[in-house]
């Protein structure tokens, strides 16, 4: 056997601990955020080598913030954990029930998916962040981070390992691959035999790459090509604060917009009131024709690409739009269906943009930055399913689950 394939096999028998762990799996989840906390030298020191290393290859800033620990993030990750713990348990959970007229008994409930593998790249906080969430719902999780984290996320992992083992459960229900090569995720998208579902978590190219090529069911997170739209009737004010957050508040994250669209009729007003905002952080502007009429040569030439680039960076791609209609053309043509905004005092316009945007966070009048499990109330999330079936938005515990049916009877037959 491979490597990994001893890890799945690993990862299957911790599977079937955790299944039936009960209360267990809170005592591991709070003894994880210790651990994070107790470890913090540790983690720091091994979180510099990655920067050392990164700093050096000319990893972009965006990137590198990503990348960094602080004690204040590590505080972060260990409370995240401890708000995981306080979540109600969904496993055994009935999502519905009944008794059929041959009076067999019918329930519904929530099992766990089983094991569950995610690769990523460089945010050392997934690895505390998707361990916990997955122990929660009864998973044993593999993860396979990117090879610019590799130390922070396996001192990470070894200080959770030896904590959920503290707490009486396997230590392999929380498993690190350590070889950060292609090979590994070429083959972890091969392993059928010990996987039930790979999440890709990271840019566009990484997350294309899993979904053609793996066997293994997958759950598509994260590529955010995020448009906010300035209609007609917006305020001017609004929409230059809601650009600002959602494109400068932390570019790198998948929920930053993109693309800025704004209405003919609003442009020349409302175009150099954003760009006095954005100019603070010196973003880069990428516009049309008539944005560059009206901002000048400051504004870089769009080309093609532009509209259907996630840059995470403090770069914004900029389109002038004939009409609402236009706007929602463009939005459909190039959205990756993560989340969408529009700035509007029209109510019409505010409920067409709803009904007919395709994604799984619709906003108006606000950022786009808000598409997240903490913020919509439903506690941490393992990332932004932008797919249909199974999941949609954030995927907390709860999207983490299946379900099965239990079936009681008493000697009825067929």
């Amino acid at each position: 056997m491979t490597i990994l394939e001893q890890m799945g096999q690993k990862a299957k028998e911790a599977a079937r601990a955790l299944a039936v762990a009960g209360a267990k799996k809170d005592a591991a989840l709070l003894k994880m955020a210790d651990a994070i906390e107790a470890h913090e030298a540790e983690i720091l020191a091994a979180n510099e080598k990655d920067l050392q290393a990164a700093r050096e290859s000319g990893m972009r800033k965006s990137m590198l913030d990503r990348l960094a620990l602080t004690s204040a993030r590590i505080a972060g990750m260990a409370q995240g954990v401890r708000e995981v713990a306080a979540q109600e348990d969904p496993i055994g959970q009935v999502v519905s029930g009944f008794v059929r007229p041959n009076g067999l008994q019918i329930q519904r409930v929530r099992v766990p998916l089983g094991v569950i593998g995610i690769i990523y790249e460089a945010r050392p906080n997934v690895t505390a962040d998707a361990a916990a969430l997955c122990l929660k719902a009864g998973n044993a999780v593999i993860l396979r981070g990117g090879k610019e984290a590799i130390h922070s996320n396996t001192a990470v992992a070894e200080a959770m390992r030896q904590a959920v083992e503290e707490a009486g459960l396997p230590a392999d229900c929380i498993q690190l691959v350590q070889d950060t090569t292609r090979a590994s995720s070429i083959e972890m998208m091969g392993l059928t035999d010990y996987l039930d579902v790979l999440i890709p978590r990271g840019g566009a190219g990484l997350i294309r790459s899993v979904v053609e090529n793996s066997h293994v069911p997958v759950i598509q997170t994260g590529v955010g090509n995020c448009h906010v739209y300035v209609d007609a009737s917006a305020d001017i004010d609004m929409a230059a604060n809601i650009v600002f957050n959602a494109k400068t508040s932390r570019p790198s994250v998948c929920n930053a917009m993109e693309t800025l669209l704004v209405h003919q009729d609003i442009a020349e007003q409302a175009l150099p009131a954003i760009k006095a905002r954005l100019d603070a952080k010196q973003v880069e502007l990428r516009g049309c024709e008539r944005t560059r009429a009206i901002l000048g040569d400051c504004v870089v030439p769009a080309e093609e690409e532009d509209w259907g680039r996630e840059y995470l960076d403090y770069i914004l791609a900029v389109k002038v739009v004939d009409s609402f209609e236009d706007a929602l053309a463009h939005i459909a043509a190039y959205s990756s269906g993560h989340s969408e905004a529009i700035i509007t005092n029209d109510y019409a316009n505010a409920r067409a943009f709803t009904e007919r945007v395709d994604a799984a966070a619709v906003y108006v009048n606000a950022s786009t930055r808000f598409t997240d499990g903490g913020e919509f109330g439903c506690g941490a999330e393992i990332g932004i399913s932008t797919q249909k079936l199974h999941a949609r938005g954030p995927m907390g515990v709860r999207e983490l689950t299946s379900t099965k049916f239990i079936i009681m009877g008493d000697g009825q037959i067929r």
